[in-house]
């Protein structure tokens, strides 16, 4: 009988296997009943371990041929593989296979691990260190790792002694690589290259050259879908619902039907569309056009956890595809998802919900509303006034009135817009640069002053850490004022990111003026009020409180714009006919 060992394994099916030993070697297993645990890993860095090239003696084929054949020339019962394929060797938790194994031997199973060698155990010189000196012995575990001649069985051993050494030189060959990888990628990013490698919902890779995307025609209409349906004041709880309700193919689904690789799994219902899904889509930057690097790092290789980097580290670059959402809408989308309001519950929904404001206490006011209420019923009240009545006056408004004023007021913007165009864009250029220059010269100098202040806390920081190690500070004193020194920077930091879009904002008043202006003409054509105008046109509207001394009921609004501020209608219109 052949003593070569044929293994017929799926390893893409179970990443944990367990082999019958041969009928013939049946009488090596009546010593014992517990197992020999035969181990196998193999992460992406291992199969290219020399000189950058395929090495096919680290597969898992190739390990398990010589567990088995090594178990088997030295009597050892019942082997039983176990199996982690394209996992690091730098964490131990994630890893299936080894999981399975530690829960043998903890249940007191194993009596014997075996490894090619003590780099496919780890690549985590005091985790694997640990698991070799004091949690198998604590179980009663015998550990040999065959090419580098180990064996705990031996403790007295010249490779005994040198096993430390070897796993501090496999920690070292996993730094070293990582180091490397962050590397490339860090060039390749800088350079402009895509780092993903998972093409979004709406593109599909160029037959031609698959580095590049296009445009799928079919799932990019439901992008821009869904970005006019957040532009119409619509959550993505909101959106979800309606394309499931619609039987749109979920983004995994529509893949899957495609035929393209996905990492996820086929969903139970192909129309359920995710919260989660859709907020994905409306915050993801390169339907603009546009490649982003470096959305997310890592600490070391101890911690894989992605953390979300933050937009003054990332890397954008413009026009490396073709654009599925015009810039101009993504801006205006991701400024409605910081307004997000709460839902009635009635489930009735408002347009102006999140857009109009107290002008006295400068809080929301919100939208009220009862399943027996008629439309013209419905009223926006200062939610500061709501909760204590002491503090703000009731600035109420019905929801027809507010709409009516500011659909009259739209409507006279664009008449002005498109009969005085010119005339239009000179009077607010004058008007915002009036504006702009005080307000400009403020937000400057208080840049200047946090910036500096920031400098200041970076010193004194510093000082104090001294005072506490020369023993002039107690840890108690050290611990409190670096805690405060801490939070004032973070806060400053902060506000310095606000400033500086400030300035910036302020200083595009021409481009402003020159992307309202095409807003408008879009929009020329409106003979309704609708929620996607009402988004792309209105940044906010400020309710005054009614004044009631004329024995009359009389009550201001006043409509801020997007991109310019606040439009005097009247005052343009006369100066143009005077």
């Amino acid at each position: 009988m052949s003593n070569d060992v044929s293994l017929d394994i799926n390893q893409k099916s179970n990443p944990i296997q367990t082999v019958a030993p041969p009928k013939e070697d049946n009488n090596m297993l009546r010593a014992t009943d517990k197992i020999t645990a035969l181990y196998c890993r193999l992460s992406v860095e291992d199969t290219k371990e020399k000189d950058g090239k395929d090495d096919p003696s680290n597969s898992i084929q190739h390990q398990q041929i010589m567990l088995m054949e090594y178990a088997k020339s030295q009597h050892f019962p019942n082997p039983t593989f176990f199996i982690d394929d394209g996992y690091s060797g730098v964490d131990f938790s994630n890893r299936p296979g080894f999981q399975k194994m530690l829960a043998e031997i903890e249940a007191g199973h194993v009596e014997v691990v075996i490894t090619k060698d003590l780099s496919r155990l780890g690549r985590n010189s005091s985790l694997t260190g640990l698991y070799i000196n004091y949690t198998f012995p604590q179980y009663g575990v015998r550990y040999i790792a065959i090419n580098d001649h180990f064996d705990t069985i031996d403790p007295n051993s010249t490779d005994s002694d040198m096993a430390g050494i070897k796993n501090w030189f496999n920690e070292w060959y996993s730094k070293d690589t990582s180091r490397k990888i962050r590397a490339v990628n860090k060039a390749k990013g800088e350079r402009g290259e895509r780092l993903t490698t998972n093409v979004p919902y709406g593109y599909k890779h160029d037959s031609d050259d698959p580095k590049k995307w296009v445009i799928d025609e079919e799932a990019a209409q439901i992008v821009k879908r869904i970005f006019a349906l957040c532009m119409e004041g619509k959550g993505p709880s909101q959106i979800a619902a309606l394309l499931e309700k619609e039987k749109v193919l979920n983004p995994t689904a529509y893949k899957q039907r495609e035929g393209r690789k996905t990492p996820h799994q086929t969903p139970e219902n192909e129309h359920r569309w995710h919260e989660s899904t859709v907020a994905y889509i409306l915050e993801y930057m390169e339907y603009t056009g546009c490649t982003v690097n470096f959305k997310t790092y890592t600490n070391s290789i101890w911690d894989k956890k992605q953390r979300e980097n933050p937009m003054e580290n990332r890397k954008v670059f413009y026009n490396t595809h073709p654009a599925i959402i015009s810039l101009e809408v993504f801006d205006k989308v991701q400024e409605i998802r910081q307004q997000r309001h709460r839902r009635t519950a009635t489930g009735k929904s408002n347009m102006f919900s999140g857009l109009v404001f107290c002008n006295d206490c400068k809080q929301k006011l919100y939208y009220s509303t009862t399943s027996y209420f008629e439309k013209r019923q419905d009223f926006f009240i200062c939610s500061t006034h709501r909760v204590n009545k002491d503090k703000c006056s009731g600035h109420y408004i019905r929801a027809v009135v507010l709409e009516q004023i500011v659909w009259k007021h739209i409507q006279e913007v664009i008449s002005v817009v498109t009969r005085y165009e010119a005339y239009f864009r000179s009077e607010m250029e004058q008007k915002l640069r009036m504006q702009s220059e005080e307000s400009l010269r403020l937000s400057q100098k208080r840049l200047a002053q946090a910036e500096k202040r920031i400098g200041e806390l970076d010193r004194l920081f510093i000082r104090i850490y001294e005072d506490n190690v020369a023993g002039r500070l107690d840890d108690e004193r050290f611990a409190m004022m670096s805690k405060n020194y801490t939070e004032e920077q973070k806060d400053l930091k902060a506000e310095v990111m606000g400033l500086q879009q400030q300035i910036y904002e302020q200083e595009q008043q021409a481009e402003n003026i020159e992307q309202f202006v095409q807003r408008v003409k879009r929009n020329s054509a409106l003979t309704e009020l609708t929620p996607y105008a009402l988004r792309e046109l209105v940044k906010a509207v400020h309710v005054d409180a009614p004044d009631k001394s004329s024995g009359k009921r009389r009550q201001k609004v006043h409509i801020e714009y997007d991109l310019v501020g606040y439009i005097p209608v009247d005052e343009l219109l006369k100066a143009e006919q005077a």
